[in-house]
């Protein structure tokens, strides 16, 4: 505004300088608010590619949950053995050991199991190196003996039933008539009519089950070892073994309900011909593992659904912990007279893991998230050090009083302080509301040592 043409009134100069004052006011207003947008605008910009970093991570990222400061190595189909290496460099490292007043470098492998058989190869001279450069016939002195690993592969034969009959010589048109004859009874088959014997029936459900070994691979395996035994009929075998099973199932069902100690998680699966519904619609395997802390029953049960009735059904009359993820569908479980609920650390590790592996490339790590992870490492190395110490379920509980407690309560005060400053609807966010809504459940590990 030029000075010079301002009016000597005093009540007109009041009015522009009013006028003014609105005026600025006004644009201050309309800035403050354009920040505003442009901060909300940020949010969602920031959400939709932390969104998009997830995914990509999910499709191209590995799997692994192990968390370290490097990236780790990707253990790929055809270089996994120099990837390992690389990784593993320590595998590759000899020890020393003193020996009286010299020190003598041993490979770091460790020794052959004592309970496998021995077979000796003899390495001996031939009869002409035998004889000395003074013609004499040398005499042994003694041996040297290693030990390296071999393996057999599999062997297959033909199992070849022979039943003798027997028949009384006195007695006769005894056999016509069904008379004095006697045979050797046949050996139970779990599968009537078959040739699979229970050796070759332990071999295919091991290989699928324990080893992940898919029956279409197996049929090539058997292939190459001359026998033509189809996919079709392995499947079948499967199932009349699984129906067998139901006995022993049931006795591993026992075994979880007996206490102390039930571990839940269900897991979505897709069944491609399942009667009455698509091939998209998710399926659930549901997991129980429970009963001697030591020697755990383990028992999958699949079923259509996710309803929190399933657990429910399957945990009938039991009393004890239950350990699960914050999935709603077991609250109603952990709310019944004498299970006590507990939450899962794995569960509240893998949300913080989400935020670092959807970091943008190249971003430094020391972000909220890697101290969440520090933590909860922490937390882990109390428990590691228990199990190397070989600590009874009392001592255990001790160390975790002294030690996990107090950690657990700093870990909890910082959760509850960076809340406040983390938008709610990003990785971090979402990760820590899970912690804290869970909390109570996550710290009852600390009331008894077996657990």
């Amino acid at each position: 505004m030029d000075l010079t043409h301002l009016p000597n009134d005093v009540s007109t100069l009041k009015k522009i300088i009013h006028s003014q004052a609105v005026s600025y006011n006004t644009i201050q207003q309309n800035y403050t608010d354009l920040e505003h947008r442009h901060s909300i605008l940020k949010e969602g910009y920031d959400l939709l590619e932390e969104q998009m970093r997830v995914l990509k991570s999910a499709i191209y990222g590995r799997k692994s949950e192990q968390y370290s400061k490097e990236d780790g190595i990707q253990a790929c189909l055809f270089n996994e053995a120099e990837a390992a290496l690389e990784t593993f460099p320590e595998s590759n490292k000899t020890e020393e050991i003193t020996i009286a007043a010299h020190k003598r470098a041993k490979g770091g492998r460790r020794a052959l199991p004592p309970e496998l058989p021995r077979v000796e190869v003899i390495h001996d001279l031939t009869e002409s190196e035998k004889i000395c450069d003074c013609s004499k016939e040398m005499t042994r002195i003694g041996s040297e003996v290693s030990e390296k690993l071999d393996i057999v592969p599999a062997k297959i034969q033909v199992q070849k039933d022979i039943r003798y009959k027997y028949a009384c010589s006195s007695c006769e048109g005894a056999e016509s008539d069904g008379g004095a004859v006697k045979i050797a009874p046949a050996a139970p088959q779990l599968i009537p009519q078959s040739i699979a014997t229970p050796g070759l029936l332990a071999y295919i459900l091991t290989s699928k089950y324990a080893d992940s070994l898919p029956l279409y691979r197996q049929e090539r395996i058997f292939e190459r070892l001359g026998v033509d035994i189809s996919r079709a009929t392995m499947a079948n075998w499967v199932i009349h073994v699984g129906k067998r099973c139901d006995r022993l199932i049931e006795l591993l069902w026992q075994e979880i309900r007996s206490g102390p100690l039930v571990n839940i998680d269900e897991t979505h699966v897709q069944v491609l011909n399942e009667p009455g519904r698509s091939n998209t619609s998710k399926s659930y395997m549901w997991v129980f593992r429970g009963g001697d802390v030591e020697r755990p029953a383990l028992v999958f049960q699949y079923e259509p659904s996710r309803s929190g009735k399933i657990p429910q059904e399957c945990l009938d009359g039991y009393k004890g912990y239950i350990q699960t993820d914050g999935y709603a569908g077991y609250d109603v479980l952990g709310e019944r007279d004498g299970i006590v609920h507990m939450g899962c650390w794995v569960h509240v590790r893998r949300k913080f893991l989400e935020v670092i592996k959807a970091r943008p490339k190249g971003s430094k790590k020391n972000g909220n998230a890697d101290v969440a992870i520090t933590y909860i490492r922490n937390i882990y190395a109390i428990e590691k050090d228990a199990d190397e110490r070989a600590l009874s379920a009392d001592d255990r509980y001790q160390l975790r009083q002294e030690k996990s407690v107090p950690l657990l309560r700093e870990f909890r005060n910082w959760l509850e302080d960076i809340s406040s400053k983390t938008p709610p609807q990003g990785l971090l966010g979402k990760a820590v509301s899970y912690a804290l809504k869970q909390w109570v459940r996550l710290e009852r590990y600390t009331d008894d040592g077996r657990l």
